[in-house]
């Protein structure tokens, strides 16, 4: 009877593919929730020891079985009763679902009396039994001898503690919500960290900002501190033009941190260079550290207002050229209308210097008058071809172009004056100057051609700059006995900047919202140089603007920026 059987209703040789049936039909009841965890409990409720359970004297077994946990077998034979998978090419399709009807009647009535927990009729429940027997242990057979037995007998194993099984679910459950909740505490630190750094960091850039506003200086403080000063220097040359044959053809240069725009808290320092024009001249070096020169005139075609200042040699004697600025000077100011006095001449110091003070509030400006001599018809000296590096900062036409201006010379010596070398005394030698491109870089001071205009982006250059120069006045202003300072000034701070500039010269290197990481950038660069004792001269790089400093006071003022640097900055406040 069951080898004439079609595919579609031999359950008893083919367990796999009503089992699949009979699982697709159990979902669509609605099985619980841990039968549909664990699918493969059906089989085992079909198992030997499943059916040797169900028929226990135990009715209490029994009785826990739910109706619904047999419904894959009903449902099955019902199925298989309508006849929905049978092929309709079979011959004898009418007989066979006679049979099989009667048969899953039979079941169907023996599973509702288990259910309902009435005893069954010992007939019928003899005469089930021993064709079911037989079938479950040609089902087992068939089990064994399938590659799934293995399977299904890992899966009994699994199955066989519910409730070590489900324990052990839930600890699988919590091992990646533990993780979870472990990798989250770490974005919560890393971000809290985070958060710590930006609140120093916006600390920082609130205390800088702070202080850019409390430097800047107010429009009509400049204008009136100008206007005084202005007048004077025009005064001062003409008269010199009238009273003085070599300052026949004397012009004027202004230069410094006012002209650069870069002055803080208030503008009274001005410094005005008053320059002789000469065509050319022959430089040499005076000293080792290539900072001093001594200048001969070449000769010229026509007689020079300067040959009467010159050596056997042809050397400049910058000494007298000075005594005699300085005296022209004090005559030209004698009888102006303001409140002028004429400092003491400071030993190695070129300058004539005026302090002037104002009516309206009582407050002292100063002028610094310094000589110097205009070299118009030469090329820049051999000692500048290593220096002057803006080619990746404001490029190679602007370099060219701003080199072929003219360089200029002043008057200025160390150690004793009255040392020579090669016949020239130290009295006599000069220095090299380049204010005038100092100036014109710090207006083209952006690699974009518009920086810090209206339509460009803005920098925080000349900022990081005056923070910088007001640092080192603070500390000078603390402490005003102490010498270690007295070797330091602001245009250590105007060369840090220069060698800043030209390696990182992109404009987005500078930008104004990064102002303190700029300023910490620009601290840590001269930090470096004060650690290592050599600051290049931007133009001249072997000339160490350093090399009167001694390394103790370096030193000093390296611990003094880091301590400034690692705490916010309290001397701003």
């Amino acid at each position: 009877m069951n080898s004439q059987r079609r595919p579609g209703s031999s359950r008893a040789t083919s367990p796999g593919q009503p089992k699949a049936k009979a699982q697709t039909k159990a979902n669509a009841n609605g099985k619980s929730k841990e039968q549909r965890d664990h699918p493969k409990t059906d089989r085992e409720d079909k198992s030997p020891e499943c059916a040797e359970a169900k028929r226990a004297p135990k009715q209490g077994s029994r009785n826990k079985q739910s109706k619904k946990q047999r419904d894959p077998e009903i449902s099955e034979n019902k199925y298989e009763e309508n006849g929905d998978s049978v092929p309709n090419n079979a011959n004898n399709a009418a007989e066979n679902e006679k049979q099989a009807s009667a048969q899953n009647k039979g079941q169907s009535k023996k599973f509702d009396y288990e259910s309902e927990g009435k005893p069954q009729q010992t007939v019928k429940s003899k005469s089930d039994e021993k064709p079911a027997l037989k079938h479950q242990k040609k089902k087992e057979r068939d089990k064994e001898e399938s590659p799934e037995s293995s399977e299904s007998n890992l899966e009994a194993k699994s199955t066989a503690k519910p409730r070590g099984r489900h324990k052990s679910g839930i600890n699988q459950d919590a091992s990646p919500a533990v993780c979870a909740h472990s990798s989250d505490r770490q974005k919560k630190r890393a971000e809290q960290t985070a958060m710590t750094g930006r609140k120093v960091d916006d600390t920082m850039g609130k205390v800088l900002k702070a202080t850019i506003d409390k430097l800047k200086i107010k429009k009509n403080e400049q204008s009136n501190a100008s206007s005084p000063v202005n007048d004077i220097t025009d005064k001062v040359i003409a008269h010199l033009k009238r009273n003085t044959t070599w300052c026949e053809e004397i012009e004027t240069l202004r230069t410094g941190s006012y002209y650069e725009n870069v002055k803080i808290c208030e503008p009274d320092e001005f410094d005005v260079m008053l320059t002789i024009p000469v065509e050319r001249v022959d430089i040499q070096v005076f000293d080792e550290a290539g900072a001093f020169y001594s200048i001969a005139l070449k000769r010229h075609p026509r007689r020079h207002p300067l040959d009467r200042f010159l050596n056997e040699d042809r050397t400049i004697k910058a000494s007298e050229m000075l005594n005699e600025f300085r005296d022209a000077v004090k005559k030209a100011v004698e009888n102006l209308p303001y409140q002028i006095e004429i400092q003491r001449k400071k030993p190695k110091c070129p300058a004539v210097t005026l302090e002037i003070k104002m009516e309206e509030n009582g407050k002292i400006i100063s002028v610094d008058f310094v000589l110097g001599l205009k070299v118009h018809r030469a090329s820049w000296p051999d000692l500048t071809k290593d220096g002057f590096t803006i080619e990746n900062w404001l490029g190679t036409k602007e370099k060219a172009k701003m080199k072929r201006q003219p360089f200029y010379l002043v008057p200025k010596y160390e150690g004793k004056g009255n040392a020579e070398h090669d016949g020239v005394v130290a009295k006599d030698a000069w220095r090299l100057s380049f204010s005038h491109v100092e100036k014109e870089i710090l207006k083209k001071h952006g690699q974009c051609k518009t920086c810090c205009e209206g339509t460009g982006p803005k920098c925080c250059r000349k900022e990081c700059l005056k923070l910088l120069k007001y640092l080192l006045q603070r500390f000078k202003e603390d402490d005003p006995k102490s010498n270690k300072m007295s070797s330091f000034c602001s245009y250590h701070a105007k060369t840090t900047l220069l060698h800043a500039c030209a390696r990182r010269g992109t404009d987005n290197e500078w930008a104004y919202s990064q102002l303190a990481d700029c300023f910490q950038q620009l601290l840590e660069d001269f930090v470096k140089h004060l650690r290592n004792r050599h600051l290049p001269n931007f133009f001249v790089p072997s000339h160490n603007l350093l090399h009167q400093a001694s390394q103790s006071s370096c030193t000093f003022l390296a611990n003094k920026i880091e301590f400034q640097r690692n705490n916010n900055f309290p001397i701003f406040s």
